[in-house]
């Protein structure tokens, strides 16, 4: 996050990012309506999202640093019926301490270690759920519609990376430990997706940023889905990333980094970090000239088309292609207005 580091720049194996959701569709009754869901506590999106409150504190993981209106009950949805934190597209493959048991995840809050494990498992099968909504997996090729392995607090520093090698997820800890922000988890699970699209992903620098953006986008876009799909409250500004994990390193009103900057290509500093702002901001575009889902399901599936290195200029003119392929020249045109705002080379 602000101080973590950067993705690949030229060859890295591994990347920064952060997820996000809720459930809640009861089950039918009858003699043969499947079992309810586990419940589980998690933070909706994050406390200073759902508050407004700028002035929230780590305080050492305090369950009392945190109101208990931040929290909401949630369905644990796609477990595998092992009592543990492992379903369908997410799994908790190692933690610190006890690990997590489903039948007690109401309990946890934010002082039991339990708590970042169910977090990390609820927001990284919410994300996957959010991609499956749009069409990936089904009409559309998956877009790492696995079981995604995750580590809870296994890098000791206030730092989170997905890493090619083992293609899992590991959270860290320091400050607000990183998979308390569900923003985090999603922005990690980008990462991951990416992968997945295109192994290798982001080894030069205009390809890490949009690594980096992507993540950024997709976590609020999930946080945002979220939101509003179960009348959770908005209380901060969306385009702000990981208000709550940002806390420890940002003066308020806190933020890792936003995705409705200004920035244009000729502001590119060589940091994926900060030259992901430029590409988070024309997929910010993308969506709002185009809704949501529309944007959503072009900007996803265009990656499948990006190399492994690729340029802003090479990802655009893909972005551009896929969108004219799936809904036409009027879509087209509106991507290609949100890359040509940033001034990318080669996109008028």
């Amino acid at each position: 996050m602000a101080r973590r580091t950067p993705r690949a720049l030229i060859a890295s194996a591994t990347a920064i990012v952060a997820l996000l959701t809720t459930a809640g569709a009861a089950s039918a009754s009858g003699a043969n309506s499947a079992p309810a869901a586990p419940q589980a506590s998690v933070f909706m999106v994050n406390p200073v999202q759902s508050s407004g409150d700028q002035s929230l504190v780590d305080a050492k993981d305090s369950a009392v640093a945190v109101p208990a209106t931040a929290y909401a009950s949630a369905a644990l949805r796609n477990l595998d019926g092992s009592g543990g934190l492992s379903g369908r597209w997410a799994y908790v493959r190692s933690d610190t301490g006890t690990s997590a048991k489903t039948a007690d995840a109401s309990s946890y809050t934010r002082h039991d270690d339990q708590f970042e494990q169910v977090m990390a498992y609820f927001w990284t099968n919410e994300a996957q759920e959010y991609l499956q909504g749009l069409g990936f997996g089904s009409e559309l090729p998956g877009a790492n519609d696995r079981a995604q392995p995750v580590r809870i607090n296994q890098w000791g520093a206030d730092n989170s990376y997905f890493t090619d090698k083992k293609a899992e997820i590991r959270f860290g800890k320091g400050g607000v430990d990183d998979a308390e922000d569900a923003e985090v988890i999603v922005h990690e699970y980008g990462h991951a997706v990416h992968h997945a699209q295109v192994p290798g992903f982001g080894t030069s620098v205009e390809a890490g940023a949009i690594g980096e953006a992507f993540g950024d986008y997709l976590a609020v876009e999930v946080g945002n889905n979220a939101a509003s799909r179960y009348g959770w409250p908005l209380k901060a500004d969306p385009a702000c990333v990981a208000d709550w994990d940002s806390v420890s390193y940002s003066s308020a009103p806190h933020c890792l980094r936003r995705i409705d900057k200004d920035k244009v290509y000729g502001d590119r500093v060589g940091s994926v970090h900060a030259d992901g702002e430029i590409w988070s901001r024309a997929l910010l575009d993308i969506r709002r000239a185009l809704g949501a889902r529309v944007a959503d399901r072009i900007i996803v599936n265009a990656q499948f088309g990006f190399a492994p290195d690729t340029s802003f200029q090479a990802a655009a003119l893909t972005t551009i292609a896929t969108a004219e392929r799936m809904y036409g020249r009027n879509a087209a045109d509106a991507v290609r207005a949100g890359f040509a705002g940033r001034e990318i080379p080669g996109i008028q």
